[in-house]
């Protein structure tokens, strides 16, 4: 199905070059370049100090470095260090973690999703594997064709979209207007089984079944989608690596911004770290006089304070429950730092993301969205770029084709489709999109 150099068991390292290859792919591919036209949190063109998709990717893919560098030198943790991904490894998966991502944030992962309810959902991470096995362009038919174990790392949620699917968490009567009932599912898509298959091919079939065992709902509980609850060694190790760059560097953004205050952060922050009496208690009163110091430099000196905290509390567990390393190994924070991560996500959440601003901001691009595949969806052979609309009727009419279109735009590329359709001052015969 791909390269022959992708056939070398999970864990045979003897050709490292191999990894080297797949940085480089993802590097030079045109879905990681339009990371940097994609909303992280705050949206596009308000500032050009915080962050995009293509800042955090690079950031995450740092910090998953220094993780694994950690564990490697960590005396205690000297029977898993075989099993640790090596640097270019781990940075691939990094930098491509967000590849599938679409414009506008989360805001424009569930305008898809619910543009294509009917017709496989969309998902930001199920569009990443998409883009690394099938329309990354390295190769005609293999995306961009990197090694299992890169996939492997990519495959945060071993859940095809059908089974993890619970439509009653929809709520329909809201939509189109509302659509915030339509979160997709954490998912690989279904038309990407084969893929999938080919990625966990080291699984024996109880193991397998094991890798995709899903939460047990709590009684009671509003309906939800299905959650699995393991994925691999270096997914965990990204995983850790991407909650930090949010919970910190996302936190940087908002503070050198003016979007949250002193006293938000102090009241909501420093009170329950110092109230649990939390490993950062002792020193949070100096980390926050210097994080709202206006001086960037005492600032960023306290936001790397916060990183390495995080990342020198990490250890590694062993399951028990699959035979294979890369699958039953897993990367953790200390019960300590995870509390105090998620203290900082949530503060960022309630300040940041809920804000009406923002929201705001959320919701016209979801419409945008909405719109924009309504008009594509019903007039392709006018709206579909050539290519796009070849594999559209090459794959008897297929609506995923569609929805790779609008989630491979940028914001800016997206916003000024959109004027181009339906503002009547906009657009130009000459003007190229």
């Amino acid at each position: 199905m791909w390269e022959d150099r992708m056939e070398t068991a999970l864990g045979d390292e003897r050709d490292r070059n191999n990894y080297g290859r797949d940085r480089s792919r993802v590097i030079h591919s045109a879905f990681f370049r339009r990371l940097q036209g994609k909303t992280q949190v705050l949206n596009l063109g308000e500032s050009d100090f915080y962050r995009t998709r293509l800042t955090h990717s690079l950031e995450v893919a740092q910090i998953a470095g220094g993780i694994t560098e950690f564990l490697g030198k960590h005396p205690q943790l000297e029977q898993f260090r075989s099993a640790l991904p090596e640097q270019n490894l781990i940075e691939t998966i990094g930098l491509a973690h967000d590849i599938g991502h679409p414009p506008f944030g989360h805001g424009g992962e569930v305008a898809l999703n619910y543009a294509m309810r009917n017709d496989g959902g969309f998902e930001g991470n199920a569009q990443t594997l998409r883009i690394c096995t099938e329309l990354g362009e390295h190769s005609d038919t293999k995306g961009l064709n990197l090694t299992r174990r890169s996939l492997l790392g990519l495959l945060k949620y071993p859940i095809l979209y059908s089974d993890a699917l619970n439509r009653s968490a929809y709520d329909a009567a809201s939509a189109p207007s509302n659509i915030d009932s339509y979160k997709p599912p954490k998912c690989i898509f279904d038309s990407d089984a084969q893929a999938y298959q080919w990625i966990t091919q080291a699984l024996s079939p109880s193991e397998a079944a094991l890798f995709r065992q899903t939460e047990t709902p709590a009684p009671r509980m509003p309906p939800r989608h299905a959650k699995t609850t393991h994925k691999s060694f270096d997914s965990s190790i990204m995983e850790y690596a991407d909650d930090i760059a949010y919970g910190v560097h996302d936190l940087e953004d908002a503070i050198a911004m003016g979007l949250v205050s002193e006293r938000q952060w102090k009241e909501d922050v420093a009170r329950q770290i110092e109230h649990a009496a939390l490993p950062l208690a002792g020193e949070i009163a100096a980390l926050s006089e210097n994080l709202f110091s206006g001086k960037n430099r005492v600032r960023k000196k306290s936001i790397s304070r916060l990183v390495n905290y995080f990342v020198t509390n990490c250890s590694i567990v062993a399951r028990g429950q699959f035979q294979n390393p890369q699958f039953d190994l897993k990367a953790q924070m200390t019960e300590g730092a995870g509390r105090q991560l998620q203290i900082l996500k949530d503060f960022i959440f309630e300040h940041v993301i809920l804000t009406p601003e923002l929201q705001t901001m959320e919701y016209k691009g979801q419409q945008m969205i909405l719109r924009l595949f309504d008009a594509i969806a019903n007039n392709p052979s006018r709206l579909l770029p050539k290519r796009y609309y070849d594999e559209y009727q090459a794959q008897d009419k297929n609506l995923r084709i569609v929805c790779d279109y609008l989630a491979g735009t940028t914001d800016e590329y997206a916003t000024r489709l959109f004027h181009k359709l339906f503002t009547p001052s906009s657009g130009s015969i000459f003007e190229r999109m």
